[in-house]
């Protein structure tokens, strides 16, 4: 078969490679029908994860069909259209129980391991550990560009960003940072009741976007505002948002994020920071903040399949750009350089 292997930091090639084969009973065998490029894969290619090897089939998210299954496997039938999810899970660890499935014991305390520890989706074929856990039934009606989303983004913006923000009803959330996970993030936090949700960003594109998935006002940022003060002034007595989730991953939105919230507020961690930010305790020590921060556990795919099904959301307004498994190149280079190109979410269909 055919795959995306990476081979070092700046390398990567579209390349054959054996098929992936059965090694656990509870593993099964999935033709990717559909994938997509996280930013996280962009992290890989530029060396910043160091556990990725030369080799490694790079993604992990997608839709397809099993077509093989393990001895162990109760659920996955050959045949079923399957989401694949981001996180693998034993499903019967300590933190598998509790729900942190992100940090499954059994597989050494890291579920995310596809493109990462083992081979990924931007492939033909995939091989998916616990497969009865992994696999999530596609049903009938939901378009795999809507199922793909479900690997990873719409997850984390829900859990990550609305959940642990603790978002309810009637709250003013700011959303800082409009790409794929902070849309993510603004699309659930309004079905989760948020009054007003505030779309920050320095692109006019994403901006406008953000309307459509549910941003009630856009702060368009520009260089040298004072981003938290607009953002205070944007609530009806000043004090700040309930709730700010920090979407994009460097220090100033963290800052941001801190400032911008009211006192009993939450600050919502979901960017992937490669660097320190600052936390000025002497300052917000007294005002009964929140923070959280977190890896997705993927546990609310069923749910938000719901929310689908109901209208309530619809994952496929993040897809801009589509592409065939022979146009790859494009593709990343496309999602490299989303700002100049517009493009929120890439669609990569195999057609073979």
């Amino acid at each position: 078969m055919k795959a995306l292997v990476y081979h070092g930091p700046g390398r990567k090639a579209w390349e054959e490679v054996p098929n992936p084969a059965i090694k656990d009973p509870t593993d099964a065998i999935v033709k990717v029908e559909a994938t997509t490029i996280c930013g996280t894969d962009l992290h890989i290619l530029k060396g910043d994860v160091p556990a990725v090897t030369d080799g490694r089939i790079l993604g992990h998210e997608g839709v397809g069909v099993v077509t093989e299954v393990g001895s162990g496997c109760k659920n996955v039938k050959v045949g079923d259209r399957v989401i694949i999810s981001c996180i693998s899970k034993c499903g019967t660890c300590d933190y598998c129980k509790a729900g942190l499935t992100s940090h499954c014991k059994t597989l050494g305390g890291i579920g995310w391991i596809f493109g990462h520890l083992i081979d990924g989706t931007q492939a033909e074929y995939v091989r998916v550990p616990y497969a009865d856990n992994g696999l999530i039934p596609l049903p009938q009606g939901i378009s795999a560009e809507a199922g793909t989303m479900l690997s990873d983004i719409l997850p984390t913006g829900y859990e990550i960003g609305v959940l642990n923000g603790a978002v309810k009803s009637g709250d003013i959330v700011a959303v800082i940072g409009a790409g794929p996970v902070g849309l993510a993030a603004i699309m659930t936090a309004r079905t989760a009741g948020a009054a007003t949700v505030i779309a920050v960003d320095t692109n006019k594109f994403r901006l406008d976007q953000s309307r459509d998935f549910g941003a009630t006002e856009t702060l368009e940022v520009s260089s040298g505002q004072d981003v938290a003060a607009a953002l205070r002034e944007l609530t009806p007595d000043g004090l700040g948002v309930d709730v700010a989730i920090e979407a994009v991953g460097v220090p100033s939105t963290f800052g941001t994020a801190l400032e911008s919230v009211r006192p009993g507020g939450h600050v919502a961690n979901v960017g992937v920071h490669g660097e320190s930010v600052e936390f000025p305790i002497e300052r917000h020590w007294i005002n009964n903040l929140t923070i959280t921060t977190g890896l997705v556990n993927a546990t609310t795919a069923p749910e938000l399949l719901e929310s689908i099904k109901t209208g309530a959301i619809a994952p496929e307004k993040f897809v801009t750009h589509r592409f065939t498994y022979d146009q790859f190149d494009e593709a990343y280079n496309t999602f490299s350089n989303a700002a100049e190109q517009e493009a929120l979410k890439v669609i990569i269909t195999n057609t073979h």
